[in-house]
């Protein structure tokens, strides 16, 4: 892990260059976290959009521990296969609350998807998180939905159908089954 000292970035942010720049890369060449607020349908309209390929929505919330935990699967699974898989990231952080608009949530949301590296397609959920759980038809999160290049869903990863919590699915089950169809 590289360290710069305060001397180095006061320098580099005079001579306005990022840690991408000094280290000589473009900072246009830098991937950047893109956030689409939006509905469940909206998201099912991104599925359709990339017919053709495998495509794996994570539904998630950066107050569900479990969903954080499992996150980086959804990264790795990108790094591996970006070009055959679409990777979308669907954030259930909005509650509902008047008070906490969805773009409440934007700069949370943000700051975990940045400093996961989900530079693929995510979402934040415009609807409420009990309303956007019933609409994935399901119980809460965290959610995993694979869908086969047909667009149609192959299999849904949920703790709704575990016999216990500790049954839960991990990303090594979604990543097998990715490349099962794949092949």
């Amino acid at each position: 892990m590289r360290t710069w000292n305060f001397r180095a970035v006061a320098v580099m942010a005079l001579l306005g260059l990022t840690v991408a720049g000094w280290q000589g890369l473009p900072a246009a060449d830098v991937p950047k976290v893109v956030i689409t607020a939006g509905t469940w349908k909206e998201v099912q309209a991104r599925v359709a959009a990339h017919k053709g390929k495998v495509v794996v929505v994570d539904a998630w919330a950066t107050s569900c521990p479990s969903c954080v935990a499992e996150f980086p699967g959804l990264v790795k699974l990108h790094k591996l296969h970006g070009k055959e898989v679409a990777c979308i990231s669907v954030s259930c952080d909005y509650q509902g609350i008047k008070s906490k608009p969805p773009e409440f949530y934007r700069e949370r949301v943000t700051k975990f998807l940045e400093k996961q590296g989900a530079t693929f397609e995510n979402y934040l959920s415009t609807q409420p998180a009990e309303a956007m759980y019933s609409s994935m038809g399901i119980a809460s999160i965290p959610a995993v939905f694979v869908y086969g290049p047909d667009g149609k869903l192959v299999k849904r990863f949920d703790n709704d159908n575990a016999g216990t919590e500790e049954e839960g699915f991990t990303y090594k089950e979604i990543t097998e089954l990715v490349e099962s169809l794949l092949k």
